[in-house]
C-alpha cells in the first residue's frame, strides 16, 4: 500500500475523522502500522510534527490489534465459539474476530479523546501532504521489506520465545510433586506457586492459576501466551497441532465466560514488554510507558470483569 502511493491519500482523506477526537491524519500511517507490530507503529509517529498529538498517537497504538494476537483470538474462537452462519451470510467466529478488532480500534479513538482533554486540545493544523502518483508497487522494494520482517520474526522466535520458553519449562518442572500426589505435578512446581498467588488477583475475572501462569510469559510476546498454555496443561506439539490439541482441553476445562474474559483481556491488556520499552526511548521519560501500563491494565481488568460478570448473569437466565 505504501510503495503504491495510496498510504498518504488515507491519510488525507481520515484527516477529518481523526480530527474529531483531536489527531491529525498523520496519525493515520503508523496506528496502521500498529496492526502488524505496535513497535514500527510508535516509531512512526516521528513523522507527526505537532508533540501532543505525537505523544496521543503513542499512547493509543498498543491498542490496535497486532498480529501477536491473533494466535489467542483463534484458539479461544475457535475452541468456545460454533462456526455457524448467522443472518444468513456471515460467520459467527469472524463475526466475534471482525468485533475484536473493532473494539480495540473504538477504545483508541475514546482513550484519545479523553487524552486530548486531559492534556489539552492541540489547535488543529491543516494536513499539507505531498500525494505522489500511483504506481506499481516495485518487488524488490517489496521482497527487501518482507526479508527485513522475516529476520525480525526469526530473531524473535529464536531469542525471546525460545528463551521465554525455556525458562517456563524449568519452573513448571521443578520442584517434582511430592509423593500420593492429587494435583497435577505442575501444580506443585514454582510455575504453579507463582499461578495461584496470581490467581487470587485475576480470580474476579474468571481467571484460573493455569492462565495466570500463561499471562507471564506473555509479557515478554503476546503470541508466547499459546505456547505457554500447551507448556501448562502438558502439551508438546507446535504450530497449528498445538492449538488443534490445545482447543478441546480449555473447552472443557474453561467457562464460557472466562473464554469471553481472556478475550476482553487481550483487546487491552499491555503484554508487551519491548513496546513500553520503546515508548521509553521515543518518550526520554518513564512517565509515560507506566502511564501507559497503567491505564491499559486498568482497561483490561474492567473490560474483563464486566465481560466475565455480564456473561454469568446472562448464562444463569
Amino acid at each position: 500500500m505504501e510503495d503504491s502511493g495510496y498510504l498518504p491519500r488515507a491519510a488525507f482523506l481520515l484527516d477529518r475523522v481523526m480530527g474529531k477526537v483531536g489527531l491529525s491524519g498523520r496519525a493515520f500511517i503508523p496506528l496502521l502500522s500498529s496492526f502488524a507490530c505496535a513497535i514500527p507503529g510508535i516509531m512512526a509517529t516521528r513523522t507527526i510534527q505537532n508533540p501532543r498529538d505525537r505523544l496521543v498517537t503513542i499512547m493509543i497504538a498498543p491498542l490496535m490489534t497486532c498480529s501477536a494476537r491473533l494466535p489467542v483470538y483463534t484458539l479461544i474462537i475457535g475452541a468456545f465459539i460454533p462456526a455457524k452462519m448467522v443472518f444468513g451470510w456471515l460467520n459467527l467466529q469472524g463475526l466475534i474476530l471482525f468485533g475484536l478488532y473493532l473494539a480495540g480500534i473504538i477504545s483508541a479513538m475514546l482513550v484519545a479523546y479523553v487524552f486530548q482533554k486531559k492534556w489539552g486540545k492541540s489547535e488543529q493544523q491543516a494536513l499539507m501532504l505531498e500525494l505522489p502518483d500511483y504506481r506499481l508497487p516495485n518487488s524488490r522494494n517489496l521482497a527487501l521489506g518482507l526479508w527485513e520482517r522475516i529476520k525480525i520474526f526469526i530473531t524473535r522466535v529464536g531469542t525471546i520465545i525460545l528463551a521465554l520458553m525455556v525458562l517456563l519449562w524449568v519452573l513448571s518442572s521443578f520442584p517434582g510433586a511430592p509423593e500420593n500426589a492429587t494435583q497435577p505435578a505442575i501444580y506443585y512446581s514454582i510455575a504453579g506457586m507463582l499461578g495461584r498467588v496470581l490467581e487470587v488477583i485475576f480470580a474476579p475475572i474468571g481467571f484460573n492459576w493455569q492462565i495466570c501462569i500463561a499471562l507471564v510469559p506473555g509479557l515478554a510476546a503476546r503470541e508466547v501466551a499459546v505456547a505457554a498454555l500447551g507448556t501448562v496443561y502438558s502439551l508438546s506439539q507446535s504450530d497449528t497441532e498445538l492449538s488443534a490439541s490445545l482447543a478441546p482441553v480449555i473447552a472443557q476445562s474453561w467457562s464460557l465466560a472466562t473464554a469471553l474474559s481472556l478475550l476482553a483481556w487481550y483487546v487491552f491488556a499491555p503484554q508487551c514488554i519491548a513496546t513500553l520499552s520503546v515508548v521509553k526511548r521515543e518518550t526520554n521519560t518513564w512517565r509515560y510507558p507506566i502511564l501507559m501500563a497503567a491505564y491499559l491494565f486498568g482497561l483490561a481488568y474492567f473490560a474483563s470483569f464486566l465481560t466475565y460478570k455480564l456473561t454469568m448473569y446472562l448464562s444463569a437466565h
